[in-house]
């Protein structure tokens, strides 16, 4: 009866929970799904890390390249982002050159490298003008089940501080690039930018942390991402109803506890790995 009454009203289905402050999963409104995360996870990869925000599944792996530095930034190196959505994760994808929600997610995650000031790309730079690294952050979702872009920033954050970049010099008489693979350097990682991800209901109810079915039914999403000062990196609202100053406010509040669960959770598992080595 129950699985009748959700496959021909899911929104009405899903209010008869919220109406008791609960979800269909069992959660409370403002509960999040269990977070496990894993780090080089990939051992061809300069870094690599995996993340699972309940069913939410992502990989991610970092290519460190040697390039020019760009034109407009000559004493910098770069970082470039890719989300990819491939079928495997939901039926919803298709094959093909990235969609439109893959496309928002790396432009998303770009966005907060640079407004959260997560590593200094001076740092990246070898000889100003000739020398610098490119990092080259692939990340995939292996199943998709809501919440794409918490998992997307917790999975890079993850990666950036597993990997570890070779030594590198411009040779003064052959002026070509020289790279010691038995010398190798973490990241500086100067912010720890965490997400957060919440879905109206009925233009007032906010859960967080929605399943896919939960976003498909909601009248607005919300990503708020702060750091570990509790300062505010970016917040991205694509399009639904409006929110009160008070819900938001709330909203911020609730990423900032969630940020300092999940930068526990990085270093506990960051530590486990050197314990382990």
């Amino acid at each position: 009866m129950a699985a009748g009454f959700k496959t021909a009203e899911p929104l009405e289905y899903h209010r008869s929970f919220l109406k008791e402050n609960c979800r269909p999963d069992g959660r409370e409104l403002g509960e999040f799904r269990p977070t496990t995360l894993n780090i080089s996870s990939i051992s061809t990869a300069d870094g690599s890390a995996l993340v699972k925000i309940g069913n939410t599944t992502v990989i991610c792996g970092i290519k460190a390249e040697l390039t020019m530095p760009p034109s407009d930034a000559p004493n910098k190196g770069y970082i470039v982002p890719n989300v990819d959505l491939p079928p495997l994760c939901s039926s919803r994808f298709r094959p093909g050159p990235p969609g439109e929600q893959a496309q928002a997610a790396s432009q998303f995650i770009a966005d907060v490298i640079q407004s959260s000031d997560l590593i200094n790309m001076e740092e990246l730079c070898i000889e100003k003008s000739k020398l610098c690294w490119v990092l080259y952050c692939d990340i995939m979702c292996l199943d998709y089940d809501g919440n794409l872009l918490d998992a997307c920033i917790i999975v890079l954050l993850a990666a950036l501080r597993n990997a570890r970049l070779p030594e590198a010099t411009i040779n003064k008489e052959t002026d070509l690039a020289e790279v010691d693979i038995q010398k190798k350097r973490h990241l500086k990682i100067n912010r720890h930018p965490v997400g957060s991800s919440f879905a109206v209901f009925d233009d007032s109810i906010i859960i967080v942390d929605p399943t896919a079915e939960e976003e498909s039914l909601s009248t607005a999403l919300l990503t708020v991402v702060t750091d570990e000062e509790d300062r505010l990196c970016a917040v991205h609202k694509p399009g639904g109803t409006s929110l009160s100053g008070e819900k938001l406010q709330h909203c911020i509040n609730r990423a900032i506890t969630r940020n300092k669960e999940i930068s526990k959770l990085v270093d506990k598992v960051i530590e486990s790995m050197k314990t382990a080595k």
